[in-house]
């Protein structure tokens, strides 16, 4: 009998034991020096890593007008960026810490005055910067959210991921039928929802994402108009090593006349829209790893961009 046969789960039990011989260090470093630990090595690795590849592609497609040179440092910042936020996990807790001043809040009474409304609210974002400071921070803040998220594939390291995403309280549920059930009888009740709607969703709706059809993940859209409830965008920002802005905005106005089809169409391109606005304004910051576009789009090579 083969090892595999015998320990079928073996590589997720190695794949568990080397994340936290990992994250045992870190979290006995200096928060910056982790973050500035992880940046180095994400934008000195990540760029010649096979993924990158991928990464190439979105952003040719999403801004075709810049240079090579331009989205060759944008992929260098990103890998940047997605080391600090690897290395700032065993940090969470201390980063969310309102003693800290590590998160800047800025206009989260409009989350006060959505929630006066009484019919639970939805929070929306995107793979901005470190994501996982939102529901963490909406927490010390004394919101309650339940985070609809993207559980790891190992079961192991599920539980060390879920107990640093815990560090600060709120409640996580995985995505899919679990996940929309959890999302609806929590809308029920008056609750509040966390959503990140950045990622291809291949059963999805058809949108507009960067001007290419896209296809979008509606549930945020399809919830806030069978609810009432406020969809709120929120946005996160870098500063620095393990430091952040949180930004709440105003939120989206719903379309209430036409099919139902046709408004749930007209929010999720709102949102779309919303998200992109923000991954303009700091491309960096959002994770380009994503297949976000049709895969026909990827099997061909990125053109080199203009002169410059």
């Amino acid at each position: 009998m083969t090892l595999r046969a015998r320990f079928p789960d073996l590589r997720h039990r190695l794949e568990a034991l080397g994340l936290l011989l990992l994250l045992g260090p870190l979290r006995l470093l200096p928060i910056d020096f982790s973050s500035n630990l992880g940046g180095w090595l994400g934008r000195t690795l990540g760029p010649r890593l096979g993924i990158a590849r991928r990464a190439r592609r979105s952003l040719s497609l999403a801004l075709p007008d810049l240079s090579a040179p331009d989205r060759e440092a944008i992929l260098v910042a990103m890998f940047d960026n997605l080391g600090r936020t690897a290395f700032e996990y065993p940090h969470l807790g201390k980063i969310t810490d309102p003693a800290s001043g590590r998160v800047t809040v800025k206009d989260y009474q409009l989350i006060e005055a959505a929630v006066t409304q009484g019919r639970g609210l939805i929070l929306f974002s995107g793979h901005l910067a470190n994501w996982e400071v939102l529901p963490l921070m909406a927490a010390r803040e004394g919101l309650e959210l339940l985070s609809i998220v993207r559980q790891p594939n190992n079961p192991y390291v599920q539980g060390a991921i879920d107990r640093l995403r815990g560090v600060a309280g709120g409640q996580r549920v995985g995505k899919g039928a679990k996940g929309a059930r959890a999302a609806i009888q929590r809308l029920r009740e008056g609750g509040n929802l966390a959503l990140l709607c950045d990622q291809k969703m291949n059963n999805g709706i058809p949108t507009r994402f960067f001007g290419l059809p896209a296809m979008s993940p509606p549930a945020a859209a399809q919830l806030a108009l069978r609810f009432g409830a406020p969809l709120v965008p929120v946005r996160i920002e870098r500063l620095g090593p393990a430091r952040f802005r949180l930004s709440c905005l105003p939120s989206l106005t719903l379309p209430e006349n036409g099919r139902r089809d046709d408004n749930v169409q007209a929010a999720t391109q709102a949102i779309n829209d919303q998200l992109e606005a923000w991954i303009r304004a700091r491309p960096a910051e959002w994770l380009w790893l994503h297949k976000r576009w049709a895969k026909e789009l990827y099997a061909t090579p990125a053109p080199p961009g203009r002169d410059g």
